[in-house]
C-alpha cells in the first residue's frame, strides 16, 4: 500500500479537494431538502407549523393524531399474500404488533365527536430487526395528491379566532381551485362519528408495491376489515367527550378484537400516485391474515407513545410507490417526532399532566 506522506503535494491537495467537495455537496443537499436555502420552498417543517397553528401547541403530544390509545397483539399471517411478496410477515406465523387508535388533529383534548374520521397505526416487529409501519384512516380516499395541496388546505382550512371554525369563503376557494377533493368532499358530507374505533374499516390510502420470490413488483393497497359487528345506533352517552377508549376497554374484557388484513392487486394503469382516486372495484383481493388485538393501554404509558409510524418504514419484500405524500409524511413525522419527543424531555414530570384548562 502507498504511504500518503510519500504522494506528491499536489496529489494530496486534489484528494482533499475532491472529498472537501463531496461534503459541501451533502451538506448542501441536507440543507435543501431541509429548506433552509429555498424558505419559499415547502418545507416538513413548514407541514407542521401549519398544523400547530390549526390545532394549538400541546407540548409532548403528536403533531396530528394527538389524541389516542395504544393497544398491543399479533398478526396471523396465513401465507395467502407470499405469493406477492417474500417479507415474512405474511408467511404462516405471528408477528407481534404494537398499534394506537386516534383522532385526527392536534387537540389531545377533543371529543370524540369532534371528527368522522379514525386512524389506526400499526408497528409490526419481524424477525432480525426487520419492522413494518402503516397509518391507515377510516375513509375511502384523501383529500388531496400532493404535499402543497396538503399544506394549502390546512392554512385554507384554519379556524378563525372570532368564530373558531373556518373561513368559508377561504376554505371554499381552495376546494373550488382543486377538483381532485370532489371524491372526499362527497363522502365526507354524510360521514359521521363512529361510536367505536373497533368496528371500523381503516384503509392504507397510499399505493405501495409488494416484491416477490422473483424480484417481481405488484402494485398494493390494504385495509383491515373488522370481525366485530356494526354498532351503528348505540352511540355513546350524551355529553361523554372520551367515549371511544371506555369503548375498547369494555370490548378488551370480553376477549380480543379482531381485523383482516385485505390486500388489493392493482393492475397496469391503476394510479400509484394519488391517493385521492380509488382503483376500480372488481380488482382482485387476497386476505393477508387476522390482525389480533389482545390488550390496551394508555397513550402516555402504553408501548405506542415513542413510536413514530413512519409509513416508509418498510421490511424486504414491500417497497413505497411514486406517492409523493409518502416522502412527505415521512418527513414530517420525524419533525412532530422530535419536537414532542424534545418537549418531553423538558417537561417537568409528564407533559400528560398538563390540564385541558390550561389548552383553551
Amino acid at each position: 500500500m502507498t504511504d500518503p506522506s510519500l504522494q506528491p503535494p499536489s496529489n494530496l491537495l486534489g484528494r482533499w479537494a475532491v472529498i472537501g467537495l463531496a461534503v459541501a455537496a451533502l451538506a448542501l443537499a441536507f440543507a435543501y431538502v431541509a429548506g433552509w436555502l429555498t424558505p419559499q420552498r415547502l418545507s416538513s417543517r413548514g407541514i407542521v407549523n401549519a398544523l400547530q397553528a390549526n390545532s394549538g401547541v400541546f407540548p409532548g403530544y403528536r403533531r396530528n393524531h394527538a389524541k389516542g390509545v395504544c393497544v398491543s397483539g399479533y398478526f396471523e399471517g396465513n401465507g395467502a399474500a407470499s405469493a406477492y411478496s417474500s417479507s415474512s410477515v405474511f408467511a404462516p406465523g405471528r408477528t407481534p404488533v404494537v398499534g394506537r387508535f386516534a383522532l385526527p388533529g392536534g387537540n389531545p383534548y377533543a371529543p370524540d365527536s369532534s371528527v368522522p374520521i379514525r386512524s389506526f397505526a400499526l408497528r409490526f416487529s419481524l424477525p432480525n430487526g426487520q419492522q413494518w409501519r402503516t397509518g391507515m384512516n377510516s375513509m375511502p380516499v384523501f383529500p388531496v395528491a400532493t404535499p402543497q395541496a396538503f399544506y394549502d388546505q390546512v392554512v385554507a382550512t384554519r379556524p378563525d379566532p372570532a368564530t373558531g371554525k373556518p373561513d368559508p369563503k377561504r376554505a371554499g376557494a381552495f376546494f373550488a381551485a382543486h377538483p381532485e377533493t370532489a371524491a372526499f368532499l362527497s363522502w365526507i358530507k354524510t360521514a359521521k362519528p363512529s361510536a367505536s374505533f373497533v368496528t371500523e374499516t381503516y384503509e392504507a390510502l397510499n399505493a405501495f408495491y409488494f416484491v416477490d420470490a422473483s424480484g417481481k413488483r405488484h402494485p398494493v393497497r390494504w385495509k383491515v376489515t373488522p370481525e366485530a359487528p356494526d354498532d351503528a345506533g348505540t352511540g355513546p352517552q350524551a355529553g361523554d367527550p372520551n367515549y371511544l377508549a371506555q369503548d375498547i376497554e369494555q370490548r378488551m374484557a370480553k376477549g380480543p378484537l379482531r381485523w383482516h388484513l385485505i390486500v388489493t392487486l392493482g393492475e397496469p394503469g391503476d394510479p400509484t400516485n394519488d391517493a385521492t382516486k380509488v382503483w376500480p372495484a372488481d380488482r382482485p383481493t387476497v386476505d393477508a391474515g387476522t390482525l389480533v388485538i389482545e390488550s390496551e393501554q394508555p397513550q402516555d404509558s402504553g408501548p405506542c407513545r415513542d413510536v413514530n409510524y413512519d409509513p416508509t418504514i418498510l421490511p424486504p419484500g414491500i417497497e413505497i410507490s411514486d406517492d409523493p405524500l409518502l416522502p412527505a409524511r415521512s418527513s414530517a413525522y420525524a419533525v412532530s417526532y422530535l419536537r414532542r419527543t424534545s418537549e418531553e424531555a423538558h417537561v417537568p414530570g409528564t407533559a400528560r399532566a398538563t390540564s385541558p384548562s390550561e389548552h383553551p
